[in-house]
């Protein structure tokens, strides 16, 4: 659905660029993730497929047509979450979502109603949104770049601002979209996130990408293969998954005993980025 060939993009202002040389693909019906700190150039990729910056170089192409000659009928196939809610706050979250409805040639998906009870806003929906909190701006965020059924979805950072129940609930509303065929680009910092959603992930720093693959390839890839026993008498053993049935040592460890728990011993998505990149994610 999105193919982006040596992208570079320089702001006005700045004398180096942000983006540098940037290769990637994004395949119909994926769930598609750019992890990064802060200022590594993860929002401004996405401002650039979403047509809010212009002047790049390199080629993008979004369902096999350069980016650069879709005219605003590109809108109508696309929904944006951004990162920071803009809602107009004087009107309701009701008034809010029916005026960006009229943009639109194709009508609501959904009722506007059932799009307020999908986020738990329900109580909310003639409320002015600012007596809206954070959270609910990001709920209102998320039903405002869906409501119009586009095809390609950008989320940044979608579950920021949100408690962990609603966050589990946006992450799942998510996948649900990706099994309704939905292509889906998220930039996010938080690997738990990515981790739960994303297909694939590129881990991007200072502007350039740095390692592509799914989430479970890469902690393979970089954790250890071994088993974890936990008795629960407290006794902990590592053993080398090779062959494990017929290693003696761990059957004797176990034989007869109450295991507590048994886990891979995976690494974790932070725990690779951190190895790939030498970068901690906040900063």
């Amino acid at each position: 659905m999105i193919k982006v060939e040596n992208l570079v993009y320089t702001y006005p202002s700045n004398e180096a660029p942000t983006l540098k040389g940037l290769n990637f693909e994004i395949n119909t019906g994926e769930v598609f993730g750019f992890l990064g700190p802060s200022g590594s150039g993860k929002s401004t990729a996405q401002k650039v497929l979403y047509k809010i910056l212009k002047g790049f170089s390199g080629k993008v192409e979004v369902n096999g047509k350069d980016l650069t000659e879709w005219d605003n009928s590109y809108f109508e196939k696309i929904g944006v979450g951004f990162e920071l809610p803009n809602h107009y706050m004087k009107l309701t979250g009701k008034e809010n979502l029916e005026l960006f409805a009229s943009f639109y040639p194709k009508a609501l998906s959904q009722s506007i109603e059932s799009l307020f009870e999908m986020v738990d806003l329900t109580e909310a929906i003639n409320k002015p949104v600012e007596s809206y909190s954070k959270g609910m701006k990001m709920r209102l965020n998320f039903i405002r770049a869906i409501q119009h059924d586009p095809d390609i979805l950008f989320f940044d950072e979608p579950t920021s601002g949100l408690d962990p129940v609603n966050a589990h609930k946006i992450k799942q509303h998510i996948l649900n979209l990706k099994e309704a065929g939905k292509t889906i680009f998220v930039t996010t910092h938080s690997m738990e996130t990515a981790d739960h959603i994303c297909d694939r992930v590129a881990f991007i720093v200072d502007g350039k990408l740095v390692a592509t693959d799914s989430p479970q390839r890469l902690k393979h890839q970089y954790g250890k293969e071994a088993v974890k026993v936990e008795l629960v008498k407290n006794e902990v053993q590592e053993f080398p998954l090779a062959d494990i049935g017929n290693n003696q040592e761990f059957l004797t460890f176990i034989k007869g005993k109450e295991v507590k728990r048994m886990q891979t011993l995976d690494a974790t998505l932070e725990e690779v980025f951190i190895k790939v990149t030498g970068k901690s994610l906040i900063g």
